[in-house]
């Protein structure tokens, strides 16, 4: 990778890594997961619409309204509330440490719904090491009794959408780009989630560190974080681009470490390592920069291939829609 590509990467992956600490800046300024989401997600879509109409990209929309829809629900706006009514019990950093779990849940549907032929032992012990790390952070670090149990319980049950949506992806969506795909699944979620938001308004107009968040949430660490990932996936192929799946928990914990005062114990730094290392052993143990070849194409860093939509391996500049390690990138930042 180029030294441009390394920037990008860290960028990403602090902008990432950064979505749980401004999330949780405005929850505690009162402002509620619903208008949370509806706002990020259309702040998003108007990222990333302009830009797929610029690129010619939105071509593809109308045929996969259904696909849309769908997406809009189980991979973004479902997943995005779920992390904001988690996080209203749990801490930033353990947030996102266990979207890390994204990859195990992609790998276990393709493994128990298709049988895949490049599951091994080895990816099925990173699952199991994926959940051992759950049940650490959930019994041991959450911490809040009940409470604490159940806004991990969400967060998990979000990176379950994201595996959901990322299994569909490859099965359903065709002849799209990425970035059209993306900026028409977060107008539709903030669509989706407007009604609900409307109902959910805060009393009083939400503080400045609170708008400075929820502008940031939608404007960088979501549209913008995009077109940096795909601009990654053009120039270094999606295996690589991958990486941020690893980084980004790192920085959501140094964030909510030093900039909120969350603490950082053995269980924090034990169950870290256990979700990411059993991310990547469910990726069959492959190092991103490993290039592994199957019908003439690139797989990203995970044990289940995943093309582009809409079109088979096409090789390493094949863009992905999908997210943690195994897929590329991450709807659920």
């Amino acid at each position: 990778m180029s030294r441009r590509s390394w920037i990008l990467l860290g960028t990403l992956s602090a902008l990432w890594g950064s979505s749980y600490l401004f999330i949780k800046v405005a929850l505690e300024d009162e402002v509620a997961p619903a208008v949370i989401v509806s706002l990020r997600t259309a702040l998003a879509a108007l990222v990333l619409l302009p830009l797929a109409a610029h690129r010619g990209a939105l071509t593809g929309v109308r045929h996969n309204a259904g696909p849309i829809m769908v997406l809009a629900v189980v991979q973004m706006g479902g997943p995005l509330l779920l992390i904001a009514v988690g996080e209203q019990e749990i801490s930033s950093s353990l947030t996102g440490i266990l979207v890390a779990t994204a990859p195990i849940f992609t790998f276990l549907l393709a493994f128990t719904l298709e049988g895949e032929e490049r599951a091994s032992g080895l990816s099925l012990a990173g699952v199991v090491i994926g959940i051992l790390g759950v049940a650490l952070l959930l019994g041991v670090d959450a911490g809040g009794g009940t409470a604490a149990l159940v806004g991990g319980l969400c967060v998990v049950l979000a990176s379950f959408g994201y595996g959901v949506g990322a299994w569909f992806v490859k099965r359903r969506v065709r002849e799209i780009e990425p970035v059209a795909m993306v900026g028409a699944t977060a107008a539709t979620a903030a669509v989706l989630t407007a009604p609900l938001a409307a109902f959910s308004l805060p009393s009083e107009v939400p503080g400045f560190a609170a708008i400075g968040s929820l502008l940031t949430l939608g404007v960088l660490c979501t549209g913008a974080a995009f077109v940096i990932f795909y601009s990654l996936v053009s120039s270094d192929g999606p295996a690589k681009a991958s990486l941020v799946g690893y980084l980004a928990p790192g920085f959501s914990i140094v964030y909510g470490v030093t900039l909120l005062d969350e603490s950082f114990t053995f269980a924090t730094a034990a169950g870290l390592l256990l979700i990411t290392g059993g991310s990547w052993l469910a990726a069959e143990g492959r190092y991103p920069w490993r290039v592994r070849s199957s019908a003439g194409g690139e797989l990203a860093t995970g044990g289940v291939d995943v093309a582009s939509a809409g079109e088979p391996d096409r090789g390493p500049e094949s863009p992905l829609l999908e997210g943690g390690p195994e897929r590329g990138d991450r709807v659920a930042a």
